[in-house]
Order: C-alpha cells, then sequence, then structure tokens
C-alpha cells in the first residue's frame, strides 16, 4: 500500500509558508558551477559525469553528492542526477525568498530540472525548514518532490514490502507570532463625563 500526501502551501500553512514565501526565484536563471574529484564529458550526448565529493551550487541552491550526471539540451535547459555513496545520503540546502530562512534535506537520490524548477529527493527522503539555526519543521517519507514553481509539495511513503509500512511523517511547529499582543483592554477607553463635578446643586 502506498501512502501519498500533497502539501499546498496555502492549505499547509504552518509549514514552509505563512507568508507565501518560496526558495529564491532568481537561482534558476544562475549559472551551475560544480566541483568534483574527476570529470568526464560526453560531447555528442551532451551528457557531463562528475565522481567524487562532488558540491554543485546554483544561485543559494547547493546539492552535495558522490556521484551526479548532468544532461544539457540545446536550449540550455540542464537535468542533474545525483547519487550517494551506499549508506550515505546527498545533501541540499535552499535560502528562501526574502527570509532568513532555509529549506534543506538528504536523500539517497535526486533529481534536479532546471526547467521546471524541481527537486525530486528518492529513498530515505527528509525534507527541513530551517529558521536561523533551529530546525522548526520537518517532513520525511520515500519520495519528496519539491515544485518551486508551483509551489506543492509531494510526499510518498514507501510501498507495502510485507513489513510493514512506512508511513509519511511530519513535525510541525507554530510559526512565530510576528508582534507582542497587548494586554490593554481592546474596548473603547472610558472618559469621565464633562457633567461629572461641573453640574451645580
Amino acid at each position: 500500500m502506498k501512502f501519498h500526501l500533497i502539501l499546498l502551501f496555502c492549505s499547509w500553512a504552518a509549514v514552509f509558508t505563512a507568508t507565501g514565501a518560496h526558495a529564491e526565484k532568481a537561482d534558476r536563471d544562475k549559472p551551475m558551477n560544480i566541483e568534483a574529484d574527476t570529470l568526464k564529458h560526453d560531447d555528442q550526448q551532451q551528457l557531463t559525469t562528475f565522481t567524487g565529493k562532488v558540491q554543485m551550487t546554483k544561485g543559494s541552491l547547493v546539492l552535495k553528492a558522490h556521484r551526479m550526471e548532468v544532461k544539457q539540451d540545446g536550449q540550455g535547459n540542464q537535468v542533474a542526477k545525483l547519487w550517494a555513496e551506499p549508506g550515505e545520503r546527498i545533501f541540499f540546502r535552499q535560502k528562501r525568498e526574502a527570509l532568513e530562512e532555509f529549506t534543506e534535506g538528504e536523500a539517497e537520490t535526486a533529481v534536479y530540472n532546471s526547467q521546471a524548477d524541481t527537486l525530486t529527493l528518492t529513498s530515505r527522503a527528509e525534507l527541513r525548514l530551517l529558521r536561523g539555526t533551529v530546525v522548526a519543521d520537518r517532513i520525511q517519507g520515500q519520495q519528496i518532490l519539491v515544485n518551486n514553481t508551483t509551489e506543492v509539495f509531494t510526499v510518498d511513503g514507501k510501498p507495502n514490502t510485507g513489513s510493514g509500512n512506512q508511513r509519511v511523517k511530519a513535525t510541525i511547529t507554530p510559526r512565530p507570532k510576528t508582534s507582542d499582543v497587548s494586554a490593554t483592554p481592546t474596548g473603547p477607553a472610558l472618559k469621565p463625563s464633562p457633567r461629572i463635578g461641573n453640574d451645580k446643586p
């Protein structure tokens, strides 16, 4: 049995939302910079393979993995596939638009599509929201699709393998209040009547 959960920004206000913020919009138009131990390029297929301590940056987006394949089409759109070493997970981190908050996550494999502006995390996938250095929200599942264009997160649980189901897990922390609530009464202020003390007997 497969557990499927779609989290919309407008309906899950406590997680990755509240102000309608999302990943940095400018990231998709930034150049992709990559560091690795080795590089192999196939010009005919427009496929480049990076291996060993791979780190890719694209604006505020950071991806770290053991191996990454980047394929580019004629329009310059890029699809990057990433793999972790056995027993490890790839790592990603991205700043949120107009906020001092970051989205980060981990998984055994990942696919980044620059044209669709999506990131798919698969196998032991986890997504976290950090406010400063504090983890505020966390979601876990078999696969997490982050769509920065539609502002939708899709989370799938693990299919039944006969040993039980891995349900989607989420931890939601209330967003801090933007301003302190005044302790003064909310009703109209009481004023002395002009007749009090002025009336003559």
